[in-house]
């Protein structure tokens, strides 16, 4: 019988030390180096990145038992991660406690907004330049606008997907992606057109 098989057959909470980690070792582990990267864009500071994902991971093993052994570890330790940012660490640092989506909501969660006019990342026009010029602009983005950024189009997570970790309904995920990308599309415009990229003033 596999370690699935094993664990779904009881609750978590009654497997043993080294069932557990065993589901640290096969599927919490090896999404290590992802999440160091989201924590960092998320901190912009190496140690304050390093004891994120430290606090993630003793999240993980103490609340073990909430997680479904075969389903998506990398959301679900995602979902950890973001919400001791925002617990913890967002509180020390400079941005604001609250972005106010209000007015933003209210534009693109209308019928007559059409989506796919903003740009992903991994658009062909940004293809390119995804350097030191992306890199700023993205650092500078309001938290909440860069992690939306850093879910789709660097993780690849769903909308449903982004849903469940960012705690917030499909059709503000969306709204919220859409202003995201327009505000990154336009502090990298102009370095995009100087590099020699055809860039749709549309």
């Amino acid at each position: 019988m596999t370690l699935t098989e094993t664990t779904l057959s009881k609750p978590l909470s009654s497997l043993t030390a080294s069932q557990k980690n065993r589901i640290f070792e096969t599927e919490f582990y090896p999404v290590m180096d992802a999440l160091y990267n989201f924590a960092f864009r998320l901190t912009l500071n190496e140690d304050d990145a390093n004891d994120l994902v430290q606090e993630t991971y003793l999240k993980a093993f103490r609340f073990i038992e909430t997680y479904q052994v075969g389903t998506n570890a990398k959301a679900w330790l995602f979902r950890i991660l973001k919400n001791s940012f925002i617990n913890d660490f967002r509180k020390k640092s400079k941005e604001p406690d609250k972005t106010d989506y209000d007015e933003v909501e209210q534009i693109y969660n209308s019928e007559d907004t059409h989506y796919s006019a903003t740009v992903d990342l991994r658009s062909e026009v940004f293809s390119g330049v995804l350097g030191d010029e992306l890199s700023a602009a993205l650092n500078s983005l309001p938290v909440d606008f860069r992690l939306i950024i850093l879910l789709s189009d660097i993780e690849g997570f769903t909308y449903e997907e982004m849903s469940k970790i960012i705690g917030i309904p499909i059709g503000t995920v969306r709204s919220r992606l859409h202003r995201a990308r327009n505000m990154l599309k336009d502090m990298i415009k102009g370095y995009a057109q100087r590099m020699g990229y055809k860039v749709d003033e549309a």
